[in-house]
């Protein structure tokens, strides 16, 4: 919305935020409970993983935002996530059948991404290629305010639950220990449920996020892939709502980083494909190839350190 003109960047911020809030508290909670009851055996594990898990991911999703580069929330965290269990009680705790699901559907949604973008795009071409620039330029810029609304709402419903999840695994793991001390947070109720104030602070969390700017990652993703116009932020940020929430209904946590970076690049290609800075797209792939292995590493070592630390004391 920013770079190709239909908001300024304060609004735009305050367009996205709200929604990301709506989206949070009120689209279901399918992937949160991927994370507490689909891909590691939480009742084997003790609350040291999920604080190494998260320091991990916080660690190289920082680093990477202040790069400027995309990188994935989700590989990072389910990086770090089985890095710290296969340190703490082995391979056997994770559930890999899910796993593998997770991580094709983490593959698939890339792909999918740059094929929506590249045919809506196209198809928008067509349906409005006799019309002036001028008016086809106001008409998308108006209908990328709707797209943006759709986006922040399909993306707070699938990345906010992750850090929903996290938080509930680590209520389920507290209470197995000590009921009656977790009991007023979280009082271990039939199945895996997400407790109300988890969702609220979840979502107050990544509506501050947004609020906050991330203007290096809104720059690379606005200008640095190719100079946008808003017929392809349309495209792309539709496909990418498209994907993003019929994952979440689904349960599976997809990188919504890939999904509309691909996206952007699918509504390039229907352009030009040489119009497309192919060095910033490869550095994105780069840094998306290395995530899952680094945060696996780092979730592990972090484990090791904290699992020190608390034997000493």
């Amino acid at each position: 919305m920013v770079f190709t003109g239909a908001l300024e960047s304060r609004w735009a911020l305050v367009l996205a935020a709200f929604f990301e809030f709506i989206g949070a508290v009120f689209l279901g909670t399918a992937v949160a409970e991927t994370f507490t009851q689909g891909i590691i055996k939480a009742m084997e594990l003790d609350i040291n993983v999920v604080w190494a898990a998260l320091l991990s991911a916080v660690g190289w999703n920082v680093l990477a935002g202040y790069r400027g580069v995309p990188s994935s929330s989700t590989h990072a965290i389910i990086g770090g996530l089985m890095g710290a269990v296969f340190i703490s009680i082995g391979f056997d705790a994770v559930i890999w059948w899910k796993i593998i699901e997770v991580l094709f559907v983490l593959i698939l949604s890339p792909v999918l991404g740059i094929l929506f973008g590249f045919i809506l795009t196209r198809l928008t071409h067509k349906l409005f290629g006799t019309f002036s620039p001028k008016s086809v330029r106001k008409v998308f810029l108006r209908s990328q305010i709707v797209s943006s609304a759709a986006l922040s709402l399909s993306h707070g419903t699938n990345d906010a639950q992750k850090t929903m999840g996290i938080i509930t695994l680590a209520l389920i793991i507290l209470y197995a220990q000590n009921p009656e001390a977790v009991g007023y947070f979280y009082d271990g109720g039939a199945g895996s449920y997400i407790p109300l104030w988890v969702k609220i602070s979840c979502a107050s969390a990544i509506s501050l996020g947004v609020l906050t700017g991330g203007f290096r990652i809104m720059k690379t993703l606005g200008g640095g892939i190719y100079k946008m116009r808003s017929v392809h932020g349309f495209s792309a940020q539709t496909s990418s709502a498209v994907i993003i929430y019929l994952s979440a209904l689904l349960g599976f946590p997809v990188s919504t980083t890939q999904v509309v970076s691909s996206s952007i690049v699918g509504a390039g290609t229907a352009e030009r494909a040489n119009a497309v800075r192919w060095g910033v797209v490869g550095n994105i792939l780069g840094t998306w190839l290395i995530t899952v292995p680094s945060t696996v590493v780092i979730g592990g070592g972090i484990y090791l350190i904290i699992d020190a630390i608390c034997e000493y004391i």
